[in-house]
């Protein structure tokens, strides 16, 4: 054994050594020396507070590590790690110890210097990984509309800017007929703005950047609740005559019959759009899932008789295919991924509305609506229905001491025909 400098600290470490006992810099040259041994054998720990190096395995990733810097502890003394921006992820361990080298050498000061961009980096990264997709669009969404103030710092940050960005506001439109021209924030956008800037200045007082949180100082001014109750849009529900134009044109049309699904079943689209084979029970005709509320999640939803053929079958086809997920695009041609989300099922949903001429203000929750309404004129039980939806059931009664199994709500579900 010989002893060598460390190429990154100047320190003496032996020449047989993976990482400098000192700093942690991987030392490559020592890892081609170990002969016989295969694989580069496990890298020692980061030094603490330094930050972390992940690889991530299972993937076909051309860059499969991932570092992460340290923002401080949590309560129990714990390193709060956050994904190092604007890069995260590295094509070798030593690309990503030197971004991780080059932060440390220059944090990001939270306490004075972080800007409103640098704190909803660091706010969503863990927010979003505790929200439903859809809570997610109407995050960026809203962030999407408050440009002006991406690079002012968080301690400036006052009542009158949130304002700015609710009242005067506006992105860019990036497709459609109107692409290029500028879009201000609708009625509903503004909450969302103002309820964005609640969450992440709570954050950030959490995190002793601020001291006050300015979002929460005023309230939404009465004339955009006004604006924003006349915009709602009421949810309709399809007659017997849509219904029937949607059976007349299964097979024929794409998509028909994912409305039909939705509107014997009862789903959310984003429920719908995301439901895995491993949650389709076709031995007993059943699934369960859901998400959104705690009673809504893993519901147990009976499969309608009149719908068990077009289940089957997308479910036959998810399996010739490799897919996970129940429904997947069939039109799909190339090699990207087969997986709905919301928007290409709503998008998906609007094609079959317009091409059956069918009311052209039905909305992707309008077959849930249905079922409920056709449930409730086929006198299915009413705890029944708040089941198989995921409504929470506030009767003792019926929420404790009653248990309805499979075949109970499946009596009831079949009363809708």
């Amino acid at each position: 054994m010989a002893l060598m400098k460390c190429p990154e600290c100047g320190l003496q470490v032996s020449d047989k050594a993976l990482s400098c006992p000192h700093c942690g810099y991987p030392l490559d040259s020592a890892v081609k020396k170990k002969k016989g041994r295969g694989p580069a054998a496990k890298r020692k720990r980061l030094p603490n507070g330094f930050g972390s190096i992940t690889e991530i395995k299972g993937k076909n990733l051309r860059e499969p590590f991932r570092a992460r810097v340290c923002v401080g502890r949590d309560p129990l003394g714990r390193f709060i790690l956050k994904s190092l921006k604007p890069k995260t992820f590295f094509k070798t361990y030593n690309d990503a110890y030197e971004a991780l080298m080059e932060y440390n050498k220059n944090p990001y000061d939270l306490d004075k210097d972080i800007t409103i961009e640098q704190l909803y980096e660091l706010w969503t990264d863990e927010y979003f990984e505790q929200i439903t997709p859809s809570a997610t669009r109407s995050i960026t969404s809203a962030w999407a509309y408050c440009a002006a103030v991406y690079k002012m710092r968080v301690k400036d940050v006052r009542v009158r800017h949130i304002k700015g960005c609710m009242e005067d506001g506006f992105r860019i439109e990036e497709r459609g007929k109107k692409k290029g021209e500028k879009k201000y924030a609708s009625a509903g956008t503004k909450t969302r703005i103002k309820s964005m800037f609640n969450l992440m200045l709570d954050y950030a007082v959490e995190h002793e950047i601020i001291t006050m949180n300015y979002g929460r100082a005023f309230d939404i001014p009465d004339d955009v609740l006004a604006e924003k109750a006349t915009a709602l849009v009421p949810h309709i529900p399809f007659t017997d005559e849509e219904i029937q134009v949607l059976w007349d044109n299964v097979g024929k049309v794409p998509y028909v019959d994912w409305v039909l699904i939705q509107y014997y079943m009862g789903w959310r689209p984003q429920e719908l759009a995301t439901l895995r084979l491993d949650e389709v029970h076709l031995d007993q005709w059943y699934m369960q899932a859901g998400m959104k509320t705690d009673a809504g999640k893993q519901r147990i939803v009976p499969i309608h008789t009149k719908v068990r053929n077009l289940v089957k079958k997308n479910y036959d086809f998810a399996l010739s295919i490799g897919s996970e997920y129940l429904l997947n695009d069939k039109g799909q041609t190339h090699s990207g991924s087969w997986k709905l989300t919301y928007d290409k099922y709503a998008t998906r949903y609007g094609k079959v509305i317009s091409q059956l001429k069918l009311n052209p203000a039905h909305r992707p929750h309008d077959p849930r609506i249905t079922f409920v309404t056709k449930c409730k004129k086929a006198n299915v039980d009413e705890y029944a229905i708040k089941e198989m939806v995921g409504h929470s059931i506030k009767d003792i009664t019926e929420s404790t001491y009653t248990v309805r199994d499979l075949e109970w709500l499946r009596s009831d579900l079949e009363k809708l025909s």
